[in-house]
This record gives structure tokens, C-alpha cells and sequence, in this order.
């Protein structure tokens, strides 16, 4: 249940703090090579991204049984970004352990 409560709380709280930045500036954490790809449209991607956060921890209120992985991979993408951003390897680090969090958050689901 605590896995739970987390990974449905923290990505709706992230998620909507993409469209009011009250934590941190979020698009500092897009790589410029991304931002490149988007066309410089990368503080619209955030916004897009911070509704899937949003999709993803209600359904992992929901069914976690299926949310958990949808998270886990998510994160493995937010991983992949920040590794390619010189001085965000400690959150790239921080963000592998949320997902081996949600990795266990669906097998234990899976489970019962």
C-alpha cells in the first residue's frame, strides 16, 4: 500500500507541477538534444509529459497491476534523457531506484 499511495501521489504532484512550476523549473531537465528534436518546442513537451504523469499515477491508483510497469519504463526513459544531460547522473541514479520501486510495486501487485 505504500508503494501504492507513492507512485499514484508523486507523479500527479509532478505532473502538475509542470504547468505551475512551483518544485523546479522541469524543462531544464530535457536535454538540449531532445528540445533540438522537438523543434525547441521542449517546455510544450514537459506540459504533455506532465499529463501522462498525471494518466499514470491515477492508473496506478487503479490498477496497479498495470500502472506500476507503465511507470517503471517511463522513468527508464527519464533515465535515458538525463544521461545525456552532463550533471544530472544523480538524479538519472535517484530516478533508477523509483523504478525498481515500481518494478516491485507490480510484481506485488501481480502477486495478490
Amino acid at each position: 500500500m505504500i508503494l501504492r499511495f507513492g507512485f499514484t501521489v508523486a507523479p500527479i504532484l509532478a505532473g502538475l507541477d509542470k504547468f505551475f512550476g512551483f518544485l523546479v523549473d522541469w524543462d531544464k531537465y530535457l536535454s538540449p538534444m531532445a528540445n533540438n528534436v522537438l523543434g525547441g518546442h521542449g517546455h510544450q513537451f514537459m506540459m504533455v509529459v506532465g499529463v501522462v504523469e498525471i494518466i499514470a499515477g491515477i492508473g496506478v491508483a487503479l490498477k496497479p497491476r498495470v500502472f506500476a510497469y507503465i511507470v517503471a519504463i517511463w522513468l527508464l526513459l527519464i533515465i535515458l534523457n538525463l544521461l545525456s544531460i552532463p550533471g544530472y547522473h544523480d538524479i538519472a541514479l535517484r530516478d533508477l531506484g523509483l523504478a525498481l520501486g515500481a518494478l516491485a510495486l507490480g510484481r506485488l501487485s501481480s502477486a495478490s
